[in-house]
């Protein structure tokens, strides 16, 4: 055997010793099959195969993928026929059978989600498919889930991504949107001059009220005015007549004082008869100029020779 025989015999082994090692890439699963058989699933990693004998089947990816599947025609429980598409989040759990469970899988998936999505709308009216996506999104997603189990495909959510009633429903639609935002229009409008009307007589009542406290203030005010005044005339005629009273007290109380002591000046002058007539006679005299209807007078003077005789020898003797 010639030398570039055994060197071309090394190349060659040294080829299929390097093609034999493979590394495995993250977020990666490779199955492996050894004479046409299932035999491992490599994660990430560096893998050593056999050459000859075993095979790399299928590179299965790990990481959640995203399908946008075309519209799908669905009919309504009220026989209103619309066009529906898809969005399907899904990941692949077990490579094993994902390569051996069903052959083109995301064909599986797209049709299996057209016959789930027409089961749902089928028991669905128009107004309710428009107006349950979060529901028929949860229902979907549970029976995908459910059915790809065995498929090594985890079906995260299903989103329904357009709803396209047909052209006529669409025009319908709008024409009732409008009259509904017309209507609400009107509503708000009504609402608010509502309560602006309730508002203006809040405000008018308001006044009215508030006007009924200054009058009955100002009525208080006036009143508790007038009652002191007439609390204060009051006092000014009680202390007028206090003070009369004490005047008239204080002369009553001078005149006695006066009198007292001009009796007793008299009696210490120990005047005679003549003066005491005298006096007697100043007394009659201011009686008589009263205002009694009778009038008594004294013995002591009832002639009047005496009453002449007495008043001329006074006279006399003052003089």
């Amino acid at each position: 055997m010639g030398p570039y025989i055994i060197l071309g015999i090394l190349i060659f082994l040294v080829v299929v010793i390097i093609n034999c090692i493979k590394v495995v890439p993250q977020a990666y699963v490779y199955v492996i099959e050894r004479f046409g058989a299932f035999h491992a699933a490599w994660g990430t990693g560096l893998h050593f195969k056999l050459p000859f004998i075993d095979t790399i089947a299928k590179k299965v990816s790990i990481k959640e993928q995203v399908v946008d599947f075309k519209p799908q025609p669905v009919i309504t429980k009220d026989n209103v026929t619309m066009q529906i598409d898809t969005v399907v989040f899904f990941q692949i759990t077990d490579a094993k059978q994902f390569a051996y469970g069903v052959e083109r899988p995301l064909s599986a998936i797209e049709n299996l989600t057209a016959t789930t999505l027409r089961n749902i709308i089928g028991d669905l009216e128009l107004e309710a498919t428009l107006t349950s996506r979060d529901y028929i999104n949860t229902k979907i997603t549970a029976i995908l889930d459910e059915a790809t189990d065995r498929w090594g495909i985890k079906v995260q959510r299903v989103e329904l991504k357009n709803i396209l009633p047909p052209p006529e429903i669409q025009d319908s639609m709008e024409k009732q949107m409008k009259a509904d935002r017309e209507r609400r229009e009107k509503v708000i409008q009504a609402e608010a001059e509502k309560k602006s009307q309730v508002l203006v007589a809040e405000g008018e009542k308001a006044s009215k009220i508030l006007k009924a406290e200054a009058d009955k203030q100002s009525e208080i005010l006036r009143a508790e005015a007038e009652r002191e005044a007439m609390i204060l005339r009051a006092d000014a005629v009680r202390e007028q007549k206090i003070r009369e009273a004490k005047g008239e007290s204080e002369a009553i109380t001078l005149v006695q004082t006066a009198l007292a002591e001009s009796i007793v000046k008299l009696n210490e002058a120990n005047p005679n008869q003549n003066v005491i007539a005298l006096k007697s006679l100043e007394a009659f005299t201011a009686a008589a100029d009263g205002k009694a209807t009778k009038i008594i007078i004294p013995s002591e003077i009832q002639g009047l020779a005496g009453l002449a005789t007495s008043l001329k020898t006074l006279t006399e003797e003052t003089k």
